[in-house]
């Protein structure tokens, strides 16, 4: 292992990559991390993510909540590895095929499934932790490979990853949230709320509003198959084909302009723009006070590092030892209550 390994990661990460040791006393062959995460999983389907708790997933299990701890330390650690669990997507073969957008296009459509199937995934706020895990990492690399053929550099093909999962995550939030909501009132309040609703919108105070309204587009949507998710899809890719044709970079967002007069014409650029990025940043990075506050930060981030190091291990011990005592006093009531059990003379 390298250094940064042997330093320590989260255990819930390191459980994701298969590096984190496993418990060496408790449970053996009844307990494992897998049962734990499927337990939580099937929790979480069935009750959205309040109802999963570390008492409940032991519940479930007919264990104690202790003796999860052993295996995950919280639950923050246990949502990381749900989200792992049910993020092992089959990721299709490679194909010899440079259509990125069919490609891209199977990419959101398996990532918006997960959310249909685990709605309770929206619950989960996205973190650094969330990015290094395996699965996700496996994600995103299938679509940089869909995008292999697209004349972008690195910068850009992740911009259009993130707006991409973002533009899922958000319809998938909004689908769920009205949907709960259509299930909370009595079948046919909603059509009476759209009749309601045509009546009080008039054409001379909402011009542009009153016909989408009495389209039936507004609210409950017409049923004509057209699907607002595909559409917006369609806009990202339709982007970033214009993009490509205009030759904009992601380390010059005014290149795209530049690149096109109003009428769609390409122009030239400006010869004398200025100093070019690599070399403007060479001479930055030469300057005395810059070197001067680099180091700084060097020493700064290792002595951050050194605290966090400090921090872990005794909350490591901390925790170890709040687990044996909590251990110590369950067994010390269960031969208690034993005692009390035998038959006096």
């Amino acid at each position: 292992m390298t250094d940064a390994l042997d330093e320590g990661l989260p255990r819930a990460l390191a459980l994701t990559w298969g590096i984190a040791a496993h418990p060496q006393r408790g449970p053996k062959r009844e307990l494992s991390i897998e049962r734990i995460i499927e337990a939580a999983v099937e929790i979480a389907d069935a009750e959205g993510l309040s109802g999963v708790t570390m008492s409940k997933v032991a519940s479930v299990l007919g264990f104690t909540t202790m003796s999860l701890y052993r295996y995950v330390t919280s639950k923050d650690d246990l949502l990381l590895l749900m989200q792992e669990m049910i993020t092992a997507f089959p990721v299709p073969a490679e194909s010899d095929s440079a259509d990125w957008e069919a490609g891209l296009r199977g990419w959101v459509i398996t990532i918006r499934n997960c959310y249909l199937d685990h709605p309770w995934l929206l619950d989960i706020p996205v973190s650094e932790l969330q990015l290094m895990t395996p699965n996700n990492l496996l994600v995103v690399d299938w679509a940089l490979r869909e995008m292999r053929q697209l004349p972008l550099n690195e910068q850009e093909k992740m911009s259009v990853i993130l707006t991409l999962s973002g533009l899922t995550r958000t319809f998938g939030l909004m689908q769920r949230d009205i949907e709960s909501s259509r299930q909370s009132v009595e079948p046919g309040v909603w059509e009476k709320y759209g009749a309601a609703l045509a009546e009080l919108v008039t054409e001379s105070q909402f011009p542009d509003l009153f016909p989408v309204v009495h389209a039936g587009r507004y609210v409950g949507g017409a049923d004509d198959g057209f699907d607002d998710f595909k559409f917006a899809v369609r806009l990202v890719f339709d982007g970033v084909i214009r993009h490509v044709e205009l030759g904009g970079t992601a380390s010059d967002p005014a290149a795209g302009e530049r690149g096109a007069d109003v009428a769609g014409t390409p122009v030239a650029s400006d010869p004398g723009a200025g100093t070019g990025s690599d070399e403007l940043e060479q001479a930055v990075s030469k300057d005395k006070g810059v070197r001067e506050a680099a180091r700084e930060r060097r020493e700064a981030e290792a002595k951050l590092r050194e605290a966090l190091k400090r921090e872990k291990d005794a909350r490591k011990r901390a925790r170890e030892r709040t687990v044996r005592e909590a251990e110590k006093a369950q067994r010390a009531a269960e031969k208690a209550a034993r005692a009390a059990e035998k038959p006096r003379n």
